[in-house]
């Protein structure tokens, strides 16, 4: 049995894929996802997936409690690890072209066992982020229509009847989180359509979001105290509050920003060219993410005390405080702008979540470890459906009626430990198959795939241990699905 647990899927040097030809990327040989992305769709996924939550919910919530001004250091680590991820990705993703990201990498190297933990942690990652996200646009829709258009809007349907208090859940005064369902349900539409409709929709919303966080950065710089700065580093207050314990646990929590460049590679089985669009997809959105996220932490906690920032807006909170300091600063339209930005932002958000999952689930039907309705491919919109479906109705349960607070590390921990899994199979792989062909190859991989899983495991462990529990619930229900129904179905003990 042991054996059988630790069984590694034959992995086949990728041949050139041009659009529109078939590539044998499972197990049955055969893959049916229609091949229209080019690196260009790529980058904008991956920019789609990072620039929202991160800058306009997270880096408030990460100053306010955890590292102040440092929060640019959070950042900088978070961007350190993700830097290593993202060269192990792109070997792994020009070297196997196929969907399924760090569950398929990890199947290849590291057996079935560690492929469907890995598989059951990106469940946590995309479904739960999907769901975390939708809650922080309903947020910004009705701060945007209740403040700024001054409609009204029943707050018993914008909040969820339950919320996390004192170590358990607590009723509220709420019904439902209803402007979440309703994005959930409407970019899950979107998502049956089509990745070539999805990817398209996408690109108009990153350039929305991009040109307001350009003029976020501009006028904004203008309003910088440099007295805000200091400290540049809070003293510490206790565990993991301000200090370099602070800075260590709020790039934990940025770390969810982060969940785009997984996202990127699940779409790998649909890029025209994967042995040299996924490396510039991975690597391009890496870049210029990052260096936006920093900018943006340098200008908000300039303009603004960190202490003020916790809130679910912080971008629109600094501008209404430099309001309130000066009446009449011209940034009024700014704040404007910043709520429709964040609105499309998270909405780009949610789309690459609601796009990846399926295919997660679409992978491991393939190879036997899920119910085979999850690998139904649509005759005409060539998308996995039936997933889509299913992942839109939990999303929506999620959305609606659980707290945002249970959702948002749970995330960062399943991504960490998909990063570090890959960077491991590199390794892994690198020794075990050496002939395989790597048009994009991880240099110095005897350094950056050791350091890249350490810098991963770090920072999981530094929410692990406030969450544990949790975390070890959700992994052993997912081992009681595996053996109940992975383990007898999966294709790959049945071949052996």
């Amino acid at each position: 049995m042991l054996k059988a647990l630790f069984r590694v899927k034959p992995v086949a040097p990728a041949g050139h894929i041009d659009a529109g030809e078939p590539f044998e990327g499972s197990l049955d040989g055969e893959s049916s996802l229609k091949r229209t992305l080019t690196a260009k769709h790529l980058v904008l996924l991956g920019v789609g997936a990072v620039i929202g939550a991160g800058i306009f919910v997270l880096t408030g919530q990460a100053a306010a409690n955890h590292a102040g001004p440092a929060i640019m250091l959070s950042f900088v680590i978070a961007g350190f690890a993700c830097a290593m991820a993202g060269l192990c990705y792109a070997e792994f993703a020009s070297m196997m072209p196929v969907s399924g990201s760090a569950y398929s990498y990890s199947y290849a190297t590291l057996g079935e066992a560690v492929a469907w933990f890995i598989g059951w942690c990106l469940v946590l990652e995309y479904l739960f982020a999907s769901s975390t996200v939708a809650v922080g646009w309903s947020g910004y829709l009705v701060s945007f229509l209740t403040g700024t258009l001054g409609m009204p809007f029943p707050e018993q349907l914008a909040i969820a009847p339950i919320t996390w208090a004192n170590g358990g859940f607590v009723a509220t005064d709420g019904i439902i989180n209803l402007p979440a369902v309703l994005i959930v349900a409407a970019v899950s539409g979107l998502c049956y359509v089509g990745i070539t409709q999805s990817a398209f929709v996408n690109s108009i919303i990153v350039a929305i979001k991009v040109v307001v966080i350009a003029a976020f950065l501009g006028f904004g710089i203008q309003y910088v105290d440099p007295a805000n700065w200091t400290p540049f580093i809070p003293e510490n207050t206790g565990p993991g509050q301000f200090g370099m314990d602070g800075v260590f646990r709020a790039a934990t929590i940025v770390f969810f920003a982060y969940i785009g460049f997984d996202a990127v590679s699940t779409a790998a089985g649909e890029a025209k060219n994967p042995q040299r669009d996924m490396p510039k997809g991975i690597l391009g959105s890496l870049a210029i993410c990052t260096v936006i996220y920093i900018a943006v932490c340098a200008v908000l906690t300039g303009m603004t005390h960190y202490t003020l920032l916790g809130t679910a807006k912080p971008v629109a909170t600094a501008l209404e405080e430099v309001l309130k300091a000066d009446p009449g600063a011209s940034v009024g339209w700014l704040k404007t702008a910043v709520e429709i930005g964040a609105i499309a932002g998270l909405s780009s958000v949610i789309l690459v979540m609601l796009m990846a999952q399926p295919r997660i689930f679409y992978s491991m039907a393939k190879d036997g470890l899920m119910p085979k309705i999850f690998g139904k491919v649509h005759p005409k919109f060539h998308t996995p459906y039936v997933g889509t479906i299913i992942v839109g109705v939990l999303a929506c349960l999620l959305a609606g009626f659980m707290p945002l607070s249970v959702l948002g590390e749970l995330v960062s921990m399943g991504t960490l430990l998909a990063f570090a899994t890959v960077c491991l199979g590199v390794l892994v792989l690198r020794f075990t198959r050496p002939d395989l062909n790597r048009p994009f190859r991880v240099p110095m991989f005897w350094l950056i795939c050791p350091v890249g899983v350490l810098a991963c495991l770090f920072l999981f462990l530094q929410s692990f241990m406030e969450h544990w529990q949790i975390f070890v619930a959700w992994t052993v229900l997912g081992q009681l699905i595996y053996f109940a129904y992975g383990f007898r179905n999966s294709k790959l003990r049945q071949k052996a």
